[in-house]
């Protein structure tokens, strides 16, 4: 007979030889249920574009730092010599009366677009609207009693857990990948207004804008772009979170365009070195260089050198953070913004406008990269300039210079202004109002670096 704690220990023993349900014997997750499941809220599009409008490109000359194959901005497209170019893609049905989600690239510019369904049917499609900044595109078929997908919440998604991605790479429909979620909130220089989740999900072209599911069958982002020096998956793909891409979807369904908040700032990341020049305990937040002129932040009290750490009662861990953020905030209200100003936290309140065309964005961002006064122009450091300076050093360069008084006085192009009367020059903005703010005829004690040798200048201000 077997006594009672014999009993308990052999149960224990069974338990454990038993597979955990969704987990296959070795340990891993078994997709199979999943993917049944799934695969009918999954799409995939073919798109047809009038010849002539695409090039091959073979991606020679690009340098290693460029985010190639960012799946549409033309890497997708196929040429076909004499014929209208295909374009292959994935998407999501997000409502049973014919909604489906997509990149943008995927049909941009498209003469036709196709829809081939889990049941084989194949279906001409329109676009109801398209966001650019975000790569968003929203479709819409003549069906009804659609599978609709399940719409998970990507603040929940832990880096480290499993996700399956379904899509159309290379036009293979339905074909299945999975992997782990690497990294949240990643930043890309392609859409600043989106915070990426990362994964190692094997992803390739006609993958895009096919869903990416947690074990739970829930969408938890829309797989839209991959980092490689080859062309091919590297092991790095991006998703767009789903929240934000519903957000997108239910403005251009409703609006038939996206707004977004507009703060007015250009910014960079708070490094260790100016974490100690800024008296703050660690490298945290968004550093403001530079606030464009009767913008919401100009009109809030921000100022060139502060840190902004929350926003809208959400942490700012660095710059990359703080576009997003912005962009899905509401406009009109005053919302709350902490930074840190020579050591010290305080919380303004900004109104936020509506963010202008990009036109007119790039114009003030090119307008801000160097800044004139008394015939020269001053501009921010790059990162590796700073880093040649030597640790802990910052300063202002001086880009270029015309004749007269400055130049008089001994100040050359490239060099780099260290301090102003015993004051850091870290920020051009800064110089440029401590300048301009200086009486005329009074007299200015410039430190500077000119070919590594360190300088001292004094001049005096111009009439």
């Amino acid at each position: 007979m077997i006594s009672h704690s014999g009993r308990v220990i052999l149960i224990l023993l069974l338990s454990l030889a038993l597979p955990a349900s969704g987990f296959a014997r070795s340990g891993l997750p078994d997709f199979t249920v999943l993917v049944k499941e799934l695969a009918p809220v999954v799409v995939n599009i073919s798109t047809s574009h009038h010849p002539g409008l695409y090039a091959e490109d073979d991606g020679e000359g690009m340098s290693e730092q460029t985010w190639d194959l960012l799946f549409g901005h033309g890497d997708d497209f196929i040429p076909m010599p004499d014929e209208e170019a295909q374009s292959l893609g994935s998407g999501l049905i997000i409502g049973d009366e014919g909604l489906i989600l997509t990149n943008y690239h995927v049909v941009r510019d498209a003469a036709e677009i196709v829809v081939k369904l889990n049941d084989r049917r194949q279906l001409a499609a329109e676009v109801i609207g398209h966001d650019e900044r975000s790569d968003l595109a929203l479709l819409s078929i003549a069906a009804s009693d659609l599978p609709v997908a399940r719409i998970g919440d990507p603040r929940e998604v832990q880096v480290g857990e499993w996700v399956l991605a379904i899509g159309s790479p290379f036009g293979f429909d339905y074909s299945v990948t999975a992997g782990i979620v690497s990294a949240k909130s990643r930043s890309l220089r392609s859409e600043q207004y989106v915070p990426f989740i990362q994964t190692d999900v094997a992803i390739n072209p006609g993958s895009s804008g096919g869903p990416l599911f947690n074990l739970d069958g829930e969408v938890v982002g829309l797989n839209s772009q991959i980092f490689s020096r080859t062309g091919g998956f590297m092991g790095v793909s991006f998703a767009i979170p789903i929240d934000l891409a519903m957000n997108v979807a239910r403005q251009l369904r409703e609006n038939g365009e996206v707004r977004r908040g507009w703060l007015g700032v250009v910014m960079d990341d708070v490094d260790r070195d100016w974490a100690r020049a800024l008296s703050l305990e660690r490298p945290e937040g968004a550093l403001v260089t530079r606030v464009i002129d009767n913008s919401p932040a100009a009109r809030a009290g921000i100022r060139s050198g502060d840190v902004i750490v929350r926003f809208n009662e959400r942490e700012v861990f660095d710059s990359g953070r703080l576009p997003p953020l912005v962009g899905i905030s509401e406009i009109g209200p005053a919302l709350p913004v902490t930074v840190v100003r020579e050591g010290n936290r305080r919380t303004l309140a900004v109104t936020l406008e509506q963010l202008p065309e990009p036109t007119t964005v790039n114009r003030w961002l090119d307008a801000s990269d160097d800044l004139g006064i008394w015939g020269m122009r001053l501009g921010d450091l790059a990162a590796v300039q700073r880093q040649a300076l030597g640790d802990g050093v910052r300063g202002v360069q001086v880009r270029d210079i015309q004749d007269g008084a400055v130049k008089a006085a001994g100040l050359h192009r490239d060099d780099v202004i260290l301090a102003v009367n015993g004051v850091p020059a870290r920020l051009a903005a800064q110089v440029v109002t401590q300048l301009g703010e200086t009486p005329a005829g009074d007299l200015l004690l410039l430190e500077l670096m000119r070919d590594g040798e360190l300088l001292e200048l004094t001049l005096e201000v111009p009439e």
